[in-house]
């Protein structure tokens, strides 16, 4: 898969595309990235696919966007692996917030990406203060001389999956829910920082992995560590001891001496335990996470 960055030439290219922001790469997302790639092998095309960094509801109001599903770099692996042969992150920034739908279609789609065919929902809105919708689309369409489809929505057990529906499992702790519309295993992946290192005091030494874009889910949880085996994990804002702005995610590994501080981590949820809770005093925590690790532990042997 080609990742290209940033603003656009006019190209000779000639592509299948759709457009979002794909957070979390669920099954609704995967069916339309495949549909894309069907249609380019049909007409001979280009299977591609834009999106944008970062999310425009970030832009607008960081304060309430809802947290991330995925990192970009997540979303292009997830991405990779469906087959896309390209993806295209614009920058979205006041500059390109600005671009009035007309100019969007003709400047970006056509021109830039070199657009034959668009795919997309018919709730799909686009350009300037959002007044670009599927029937604008489809004009376009005409002067533009590309084909559009319609992608309807896509149910999984009689549910319309969406990015939202997908947070609401998590922040409910329903990991299998959340699996469920997803099509795999909810996963965070980050470089492991250097922490206070009040873990290891306790004896429960921990690979901290910074939540820049915030998380949808917390508590303490039984997961897996990609290539490392099983774990025990916090995600929060440790209110015991220095309370945090921003989670945390803190992973203690049952079967690891190694450092790891600056290696890439995918960690995998598999279980809530419980909900994060303020403790008196580190006795009183170190227990608590004790009581966490043996109950993680069992959850493996169950499931082992």
């Amino acid at each position: 898969m080609v990742v290209t960055h940033g603003s656009l030439q006019p190209t000779s290219g000639r592509c299948a595309l759709t457009i979002g922001n794909f957070d979390g790469v669920h099954r609704g997302h995967r069916a339309l990235v495949e549909r894309v790639i069907a249609a380019a092998r049909d007409a001979g095309l280009q299977s591609s696919l834009l999106t944008f960094e970062p999310h425009p509801r970030e832009f607008f109001a960081a304060a309430a966007a809802p947290p991330r599903l995925t990192r970009l770099r997540d979303k292009l692996e997830l991405l990779a692996a469906l087959g896309v042969e390209r993806v295209h992150v614009a920058r979205f920034d006041a500059r390109f917030a600005a671009l009035s739908a007309g100019r969007f279609v003709e400047k970006v789609l056509v021109r830039g990406l070199g657009m034959r065919k668009l795919i997309v929902g018919r709730d799909f809105r686009f350009g300037a203060k959002r007044v670009g919708d599927f029937a604008m689309l489809g004009e376009a369409a005409g002067r533009h001389g590309f084909a559009l489809e319609a992608m309807p929505d896509v149910l999984f057990e009689g549910e319309r999956v969406s990015s939202s529906g997908v947070r609401a499992a998590l922040q409910a702790g329903d990991l299998l829910r959340a699996e469920r519309l997803l099509g795999h295993p909810y996963a965070v992946s980050g470089r492991v920082a250097h922490g206070e290192k009040l873990g290891r005091k306790l004896g429960f030494p921990t690979a901290n992995i910074r939540l820049a874009h915030g998380a949808p889910l917390a508590g303490i949880f039984a997961v897996e560590v990609e290539g490392m085996g099983p774990a025990v994990a916090s995600v929060g804002r440790r209110p015991t001891v220095n309370a945090l702005e921003q989670p945390l995610l803190e992973v203690h590994l049952f079967d690891c001496d190694g450092e790891l501080y600056g290696r890439r981590v995918k960690v995998r949820f598999l279980e809530k335990l419980r909900d994060e809770e303020k403790y008196d005093g580190l006795e009183a925590l170190k227990e608590a996470i004790a009581r966490d690790a043996r109950q993680a532990r069992a959850y493996f042997t169950k499931h082992g």
